[in-house]
């Protein structure tokens, strides 16, 4: 019977190293990035048949870099790992289209378990969290509309940055962009959300996993 094909994405190398551990001995680990764009880059190149991945990440965070492969791969399983022990992490990955959440502090003892239930299309979600999300879908089913959806790449680039501290001069430095350019997107994004200046801004941007907190 063939191994189940697992790619790994996780900009800690450390954490990197210790989940490719836990993942080698039953698993065929055919790849192993650092960021979400080379996680797209390599699910299109490698077509894992499950993907297990950190949701922050630098360039394009986990659940952003999913909604990217779902668009060549639908039906992709992915499995996120996170440190952040907060239910509506886990709410946000299911609505991402992912079919696994898990702890990173519980991976010993549950990220195994996680993969096989994916590779065989089941849902796995951390134990500690599970009630909790199954009594938030049963008060508020999935939604199918993401308010991030209607953000760009190039306004959750910026958003990154905005929590970062930087100026839109800054931002506009280093995405090649003026600042005048920062400063209309910042409009925009504000104005398509139903918000109101930077502060809302790097509050949605962090409540909605955009960046880590």
């Amino acid at each position: 019977m063939s191994r189940v094909r697992v790619l790994l994405a996780d900009d800690h190398r450390l954490v990197a190293e210790g989940l490719k551990s836990l993942l080698v001995p039953e698993f065929d680990l055919i790849g192993l990035v650092e960021d979400g764009r080379a996680m797209v880059e390599a699910a299109k190149a490698l077509k894992p048949e499950v993907i297990v991945a950190d949701i922050t990440m630098p360039h394009l965070n986990g659940m952003e870099a999913l909604a990217e492969i779902k668009k060549f791969d639908p039906n992709v399983r992915v499995i996120f790992l996170t440190m952040h022990r907060d239910a509506a992490y886990a709410r946000r990955a299911l609505e991402a289209g992912a079919v696994g959440f898990v702890l990173k502090h519980s991976a010993p003892e549950e990220l195994v378990l996680a993969v096989r239930a994916a590779a065989q299309g089941r849902t796995f979600i951390t134990p500690t969290l599970a009630g909790e999300v199954l009594q938030a879908l049963k008060q508020h089913p999935l939604e199918a509309a993401d308010p991030v959806a209607s953000l760009t790449l190039r306004q959750r680039e910026i958003l990154r940055l905005l929590v970062d501290g930087l100026t839109a001069q800054e931002i506009g430095s280093k995405l090649h962009i003026s600042a005048r350019t920062v400063e209309d997107h910042n409009y925009r994004m504000a104005e398509s959300l139903g918000i109101k200046g930077k502060a809302e801004l790097i509050h949605f941007a962090i409540k909605h996993g955009i960046v880590g907190p």
